[in-house]
């Protein structure tokens, strides 16, 4: 299905999205920032689909993003910074990690069914899954945990001959 977006040329695109109703007078200086996005939201929910998605259209273009993401001088830019107080600052990010991903890296060979059972122990996978996990290894094998329960779970990988690692 092909849409009418790709078809029409952006500024015609950008025509097509009605003005404010006069039912909602422009941003007043006696209007407060609530008053003004209820406003806005209600202009909003006033559209229907194909100028929801036009307007999505125009909003992603005014924000600099595209459709494969930020373009290349979009927002991430201005956050960017060099020199030494940048080495210090990603240090520092660094140091104050707390969620890690535990990687298995690699297993012996007579104890593969010992690290698949280990790997269930601890994840809400089946048989077949944890089987995959294992033989597709180095893989992730628990993401988003705290450093006391990764270090818990690669000494349990350790103990049955697996090397796993802390991400």
């Amino acid at each position: 299905m092909v849409s009418l977006v790709s078809k029409t040329p952006l500024t015609r695109l950008f025509t097509r999205i009605r003005a404010p109703s006069l039912a909602y007078p422009l941003c007043t200086a006696t209007e407060t920032r609530t008053q003004k996005l209820e406003r806005i939201a209600d202009q909003l929910l006033d559209l229907n689909k194909l100028e929801k998605h036009d307007y999505a259209i125009l909003f992603r273009h005014k924000m600099g993003l595209n459709r494969y993401g930020p373009a290349v001088s979009g927002l991430g830019s201005g956050s960017s910074s060099s020199g030494p107080g940048a080495a210090s600052a990603d240090t520092k990010a660094a140091e104050e990690k707390t969620i890690f991903d535990v990687k298995l890296d690699k297993f012996d060979a007579a104890a593969k069914i010992k690290v698949i059972k280990e790997i269930r122990s601890f994840t809400d996978l089946g048989l077949k899954e944890a089987k995959e996990l294992v033989e597709k290894a180095p893989a992730v094998v628990k993401k988003g945990v705290t450093k006391d329960e990764a270090n818990a779970i690669i000494e349990k990988l350790k103990a049955i001959g697996a090397t796993a690692v802390l991400e």
